[in-house]
């Protein structure tokens, strides 16, 4: 293992993509308690095919992806929670409409432009290939912000997770950070769709947080442990995209299914 990890680490694509994957992990695992508690867990997947389709426009007209989705992406999260917060369409609803909508367009902009399937699959199923040194850039320049948001506003994120209405009774601006919660969110899935892909992202803000779940109760612990047990599985992953010349995003969510079904296991046997 050390020897296939330092013979991984020789080569600068790989480097990039375990950078922006532990990045993108913190990211995700810290957000994903949050969204799970909310059960508002799908908006990922919801946004991750809003971002395919900002992804595909921005490849036809050769413009700088990240530049064009990232906007994109945090436009269409706050119309998600919006139009479930007013309007008589339910949340998982309104995610649907979105996710297909935005997805067709991406679909039907590839039909119709030459030479872009090669490309464009990348960002359907994640491909290390696919990360270059714009993107190392613009995910560690990001990373710092979302995570340094998250932390200065901890205490707040905590409250309304638990608690939307108690909550605003005493005084929290409930709204802004159910929005804060959102942005952060969909930042984090522009940046990790390169490496996940758009039909796997979300497995990386479910996956985690549900495992640690099942063995710990206190949200802090939770949240700890969903970091830490996010970054092992992301490197696990690539290290097995790396051995067997597989999809990235693939191994790092199957990887995240063994460490959910360990960590159930444990917390039936701690439950007894």
């Amino acid at each position: 293992m050390p020897e296939i990890v330092k013979e991984m680490m020789s080569y600068p694509f790989l480097v990039r993509a375990v950078v922006v994957g532990v990045l993108v992990a913190l990211c995700a695992s810290l957000l994903g308690v949050s969204l799970v508690l909310k059960r508002y867990s799908m908006i990922g997947d919801g946004l991750s095919h809003v971002g395919f389709g900002a992804l595909a426009v921005a490849t036809a007209f050769n413009i700088a992806p990240l530049k064009v989705s990232i906007p994109v992406v945090v436009a269409a999260a706050f119309l998600l929670l919006r139009i479930s917060e007013n309007s008589k369409i339910k949340g998982d609803a309104v995610i649907a409409l979105i996710s297909t909508g935005s997805f067709a367009i991406g679909a039907m902009c590839i039909s119709m432009t030459s030479g872009m399937n090669i490309d464009i699959s990348n960002y359907l199923f994640g491909s290390i290939l696919a990360i270059s040194g714009d993107d190392v850039f613009f995910s560690v320049i990001l990373s710092v912000v979302v995570l340094a948001l998250y932390l200065l506003f901890y205490s707040k994120i905590f409250a309304v997770t638990f608690d939307e209405e108690f909550a605003s009774a005493t005084g929290t601006k409930a709204g802004i950070y159910n929005m804060i919660i959102a942005l952060l969110t969909a930042v984090t899935i522009v940046l990790g769709m390169r490496l996940m892909g758009a039909l796997l992202i979300s497995g990386l803000i479910i996956f985690p947080s549900l495992a640690s779940m099942r063995v710990f109760k206190s949200f802090k612990i939770v949240v700890i442990s969903s970091a830490l047990l996010s970054v092992t599985c992301v490197f696990v992953g690539i290290v097995i995209s790396y051995v067997f010349a597989t999809p990235a995003g693939a191994g790092i969510v199957l990887v995240n299914i063994m460490a959910f079904l360990i960590f159930s296991i444990i917390g039936a046997l701690i439950c007894r």
